[in-house]
């Protein structure tokens, strides 16, 4: 990798941790409304509901998880992958008794896997 890629990417990088601080002071996740934090690597997507006054991560889901590889043919890192996540964790939630949410797309942009992501949460029932 030439110097010049390899400064861009660290820039790329920066620039998203950046935008994820700035967004963190601004968004507080709470027990009656917990913040849906999404991650993701090349390889998979991760979500969890987190109460920001307590620390205490309340529902969690992964392309990660045996139950969802089963059912995801090939990639976890993909769009459907990312869909199959967003509906396991809008079910955890569910049963645990929350419907809103705060949505925190961790700096990524809001497009491709992070919007299926929040799109099948949607539909699962979570409001954000």
């Amino acid at each position: 990798m030439s110097d010049l890629r390899r400064k861009r990417t660290l820039d790329r990088g920066r620039r998203r941790q950046r935008a994820r601080y700035r967004v963190r002071k601004k968004l507080r996740g709470s027990q009656e409304r917990p913040r849906l934090a999404v991650h993701k690597s090349r390889r998979h997507i991760y979500a969890q509901l987190i109460d920001d006054r307590s620390g205490n991560t309340l529902a969690f889901a992964s392309s990660l998880e045996s139950a969802l590889q089963g059912s995801l043919e090939g990639s976890t890192g993909n769009r459907k992958a990312a869909q199959a996540v967003g509906q396991v964790l809008a079910e955890r939630a569910r049963e645990k008794g929350f419907r809103a949410v705060i949505f925190d797309r961790g700096g990524f942009l809001y497009h491709g896997r992070i919007q299926a992501l929040a799109d099948s949460a949607r539909e699962g029932g979570l409001e954000f």
